[in-house]
C-alpha cells in the first residue's frame, strides 16, 4: 500500500486533506517508513476551491484511482452537497477493481452516494450518524466506533479519528513500527483501536480517568499479546476488580475483554501468516495461544480457513509481501 490517491473535489475539508497529506506525504525513509506516492486526483485539471478561501491544484485525474493501492476520500464541509458523477463513477470503478477505499468523517456520505456502503457497516461523526442512517437506510450505521471496515471499504468517525484510521491503514500494510514512526513525527498517539468509543455520555472527571485507564490497558495488552493474559491481569493493570473492569470495558468497547483479546490475537496471527515464514506453532506461541490446536480452531472459525490454507492464499496474491520483511 504505497500508491495513495486523494479524491479531490470542490468543498473538501482542509483538515482531512492535511491529515492524509501528513501521513502519506513526507519522506520518512530515514525512520524506516517506506516511501509513498501520494497523488491528488480530481475530475478536471486546474485549482479546486476549498473552504476558508484555500485552493488546491490536483496532479492527477480520476483515472489514477484504479492504479492506486489505496483511495482516501476527505469529507465535504457540507455533507449534503452532491459529488460530481465522475467522482462517484471513479470510486465505484476503483472498488470494483479491488482497490481499498477509505473515507474520513463525513466522507462516508460520498461513499454512500456512490453506493459503496449499501448493506455494509459504516461510521461517521456521531453528530452526523442519524442523518446518514436516515438518508441511506440500507447502510448499517454505527455510532460508537472510531473506524470500521467492511469488504474493503473503510469509514472513520469525526475529526481526529481520521488520523487513527490513516495510521491503522499504515500499520496494517507496513507494520506497527512504520505507523509508530509516523505518529511520533506527528506528535500524536500511535494507536487507538477502532472499537474505542467516540465519546462518553455525560463525561465526568472520574469517567475520563476510567476511559484513560482502559485505553492504557488496551495499548499495553496489544504490546504483550504473546503473554497468557486474562481478565484478572487486565483488571489489575487498570486498578479495578475483575467484575468492575469487565463492566467498564464492555461499556467502552461494546465487547468483552475475552472477545477483544481473542480478536486482536487472531488479527496478529493473520499478519504473521501473511508476512513471515514462522511455522504455525510459532505463530500460535507469538500470539498468546496456549496450544497449536486451540489456535487452529479459533483461526479457522474466524477466517473460514486453516492457518496453512490462509498463508497459501495470501502468498498467491501478486506483490503481497514485497513491502514487508520476513520476521517483522
Amino acid at each position: 500500500m504505497q500508491r495513495v490517491a486523494i479524491v479531490v473535489q470542490s468543498g473538501i475539508r482542509a483538515f482531512d486533506l492535511a491529515v492524509i497529506t501528513e501521513v502519506w506525504g513526507p519522506d520518512r525513509s530515514r525512520s524506516g517508513v517506506p516511501p509513498f506516492e501520494l497523488r491528488r486526483c480530481a475530475p478536471t485539471p486546474g485549482p479546486v476551491a476549498l473552504p476558508g478561501g484555500l485552493t488546491l491544484t490536483p496532479d492527477r485525474g480520476l483515472d489514477w484511482l484504479t492504479e492506486a493501492d489505496l483511495v482516501v476520500v476527505p469529507a465535504l464541509a457540507e455533507p449534503d452537497d452532491p459529488s460530481p458523477p465522475a467522482v462517484l463513477a471513479a470510486l465505484r470503478e476503483a472498488h470494483a477493481r479491488g482497490v481499498p477505499v477509505a473515507a474520513l468523517c463525513a466522507g462516508a456520505f460520498v461513499l454512500a452516494e456512490a453506493g459503496l456502503l449499501e448493506g455494509r457497516r459504516a461510521v461517521t461523526h456521531w453528530w452526523l450518524a442519524p442523518r446518514l442512517a436516515a438518508r441511506y437506510p440500507g447502510i448499517l450505521v454505527e455510532e460508537a466506533p472510531l473506524y470500521v471496515e467492511d469488504a474493503g471499504v473503510w469509514t472513520s468517525a469525526g475529526v481526529a479519528s481520521g488520523i487513527d484510521l490513516c495510521l491503522h491503514l499504515v500499520r496494517e500494510a507496513h507494520g506497527s513500527e512504520a505507523a509508530a514512526a509516523i505518529a511520533r513525527s506527528m506528535v500524536t498517539g500511535p494507536f487507538r483501536t477502532g472499537d474505542h468509543a467516540q465519546y462518553l455520555d455525560r463525561p465526568t472527571p472520574a469517567a475520563d480517568r476510567t476511559a484513560e485507564a482502559l485505553a492504557a490497558v488496551r495499548e499495553r495488552a496489544l504490546r504483550r499479546l504473546h503473554e497468557p493474559l486474562d481478565v484478572a491481569t487486565l483488571a489489575r493493570w487498570a486498578g479495578m476488580s475483575p467484575r468492575s473492569f469487565a463492566r467498564h470495558f464492555a461499556a467502552a468497547t461494546g465487547t468483552t475483554p475475552h472477545k477483544w483479546l481473542l480478536g486482536h490475537r487472531l488479527d496478529a496471527a493473520r499478519r504473521l501468516l501473511e508476512r513471515t515464514d514462522h511455522p504455525v506453532p510459532e505463530v500460535a506461541r507469538r500470539t498468546g495461544f496456549a496450544s497449536e490446536v486451540t489456535f487452529r480452531q479459533h483461526f479457522t472459525a474466524y477466517v473460514g480457513q486453516s492457518p496453512r490454507a490462509y498463508r497459501a492464499a495470501a502468498a498467491a496474491i501478486p506483490n503481497h509481501r514485497d513491502s514487508v520483511r520476513n520476521g517483522s
